[in-house]
């Protein structure tokens, strides 16, 4: 099938590149405007747009990509195939035709933008991954594939989204085989619909306040992006592992516990280990190393 694909960040990169391997014909890769990124303002191209460039695929980049309906339709495509692409789309580009939507979700649950990192904040036992139409309104179209992701003790958000990833291939493969002869068959969405929202920097600051399974949750969904802190000695530290402790009930929320051989914070339910971090100087540390540099302080700001 000749298949135009709208996608931007690592997994959708995956995405496109399981469609390519199962032969289909990938018309252009529709994906966000270059952005300017970290300290230095570089501009960086999304991982799709690498990704086709090396593959030869023809690459659009639009800020408004429903305003360029008529080129977009020009480029002769069956079905089109939408991972992470972080637009919606107007009902006329909608009207163009077939249009499958992969979600890391089992929809109706978290639907939204970040399925993967709000399914780790919230300490879930098992995700999915949805193929659904693309419909005007966000994540609630007819399901064609679906299939349950069980989210293992250790995963973070990188190992979860390769998982997610894989499953997606799969089933996106198997949706657009049945689309090509036939026999796909939708089916409504069942069940209360549940959302995530939109991550901001400052969702990255714990708050030992809440209890340790709570702060775990969020090390493990946005320590990659946007990153994870709290502040000691009034400067930052960013945590990059964390795991949860027992409970040490001769302290306070934000207190450091008095173990040398482990960097441990009291929350409001049990502890939180920090595992790894990056200090103050920009140093990347194991919790104990950092602790043993500690002076006099016995708890965070």
């Amino acid at each position: 099938m000749k298949v135009l694909f709208l996608g931007s960040p690592n997994f959708a990169k995956i995405v496109l590149n399981g469609i390519l391997e199962a032969g289909h014909e990938v018309v252009a890769a529709i994906c966000q405007p270059d952005r300017e990124s970290g300290r230095g303002h570089k501009v960086q191209m999304c991982e799709v747009k690498k990704f086709a460039l090396e593959r030869k695929i023809k690459v659009l980049q639009f800020d408004k990509v429903s305003a360029h309906t008529e080129e977009i339709k020009a480029l002769g495509w069956d079905v089109f195939v939408t991972a992470s692409f972080g637009q919606i789309l107007s009902r006329e580009f909608l009207a163009m035709g077939l249009g499958l939507n992969v979600h890391p979700s089992l929809l109706p649950k978290l639907r939204g933008a970040t399925p993967i990192q709000s399914a780790l904040m919230q300490n879930l036992k098992s995700t999915g991954v949805t193929i659904q139409r693309m419909v005007y309104e966000v994540d609630a179209g007819d399901i064609l594939k679906q299939e349950v992701v069980a989210i293992e003790d250790g995963d973070d958000y990188h190992s979860l989204e390769n998982r997610l990833a894989d499953v997606s291939v799969r089933l996106v493969c198997e949706a657009l085989n049945d689309v090509e002869h036939g026999k796909a068959e939708f089916r409504p969405q069942e069940g209360v619909p549940t959302f995530t929202k939109l991550i901001k920097k400052e969702d990255g600051k714990l708050d030992f306040s809440r209890s340790a399974a709570e702060n775990y949750g969020r090390v493990r969904a946005i320590a990659h992006n946007p990153g994870c802190y709290f502040e000691i000695g009034g400067q930052r530290v960013k945590v990059l592992k964390a795991a949860v402790a027992s409970d040490n009930i001769l302290y306070q929320p934000g207190q450091i516990v008095n173990d040398k051989n482990h960097f441990i914070i009291k929350c409001n339910a049990s502890s939180l280990e920090i595992l790894s971090l990056i200090s103050p100087n920009g140093k990347v540390m194991d919790g104990k190393a950092f602790l043993n540099g500690l002076r006099g302080v016995e708890a965070t700001d």
